[in-house]
């Protein structure tokens, strides 16, 4: 009996190991279906729905950008030294900001720079229904592209706070979410220097560079940090550049990776 107990278990636990290969493969199927037709899916320990905050590239290549909410005195520098580089990076601009400095917005775009949503009116958005998200997300997008006459495809969202509810919404709306893996820092007025040696010592492929357009010392720190950055071989490129399009999942990390 006990002889005929043991090859029942070893059949039952051969069936079951036989079940969890279909159930696998069923989902690894399903799953190279949705990536291929351009679905994303984003795999994580909790389901939370995350953004791009870095991306898992072999090659010297990195995104900056800049967000714009409160004043524009030092985005004029900023452009300068931009095209004194050949740097071409992403502005994330709030409604009120496009409606402040219309100019501006259009020579953000006429030298080749990359315009992200940052809002209407900056509010914490998992704090928002859907029906406000999508009022913050169209009605930026709006003005922007009535100003440049391109589509906005990107936005990161103001204080980098999200929900499942924000990045759902953003996808429908065919907006990519983005944060970032190497925070400057410029906002809090340490200086020049300590904003070179953040950003230098973080920085790595795929990475993703926050400024803000607006800081004090982030047109002296610019320099120093693009020369360094070029002179170790990197490519600095807008971030719809440096993100995967299609064939991809999202990292428990952030991070977006090629299927």
């Amino acid at each position: 009996m006990r002889f005929r107990g043991f090859r029942q278990f070893k059949r039952n636990d051969r069936l079951v190991n036989v079940v969890l290969v279909m159930l696998i493969a069923g989902i690894s199927l399903v799953y190279t279906s949705m990536s291929n037709l351009g679905i994303v899916s984003v795999f994580n320990n909790n389901n939370r729905q995350l953004p791009i905050y870095c991306v898992d590239t072999a090659e010297k290549k990195i995104a900056i950008s800049f967000d714009a909410a409160w004043g524009s005195d030092y985005t004029e520098n900023l452009l300068q030294i931009l095209k004194r580089y050949n740097v071409k990076t992403t502005f994330f601009l709030v409604g009120f900001w496009v409606d402040n400095f219309p100019e501006m917005v259009k020579r953000i775009d006429a030298e080749g720079h990359e315009i992200g949503n940052h809002s209407s009116k900056h509010p914490k958005m998992s704090q928002l229904s859907k029906e406000q998200i999508l009022e913050e997300l169209n009605s930026t997008s709006q003005r922007i592209e009535k100003l440049t006459g391109k589509k906005v495809t990107l936005f990161r969202p103001p204080f980098g706070d999200y929900n499942n509810r924000l990045i759902e919404t953003s996808r429908e709306l065919g907006i990519q979410v983005i944060q970032w893996d190497v925070d400057s820092l410029d906002y809090k007025d340490y200086g020049a220097d300590a904003i070179v040696k953040r950003v230098l010592s973080k920085v790595k492929n795929g990475s993703i560079v926050l400024f803000h357009n607006n800081a004090t010392y982030t047109k002296d720190a610019l320099p120093v940090i693009l020369e360094r950055l070029q002179q170790e071989g990197y490519q600095i490129v807008p971030i719809s550049e440096l993100i995967y399009k299609d064939n991809y999942y999202i990292d428990h990390t952030g991070m977006q990776k090629k299927l």
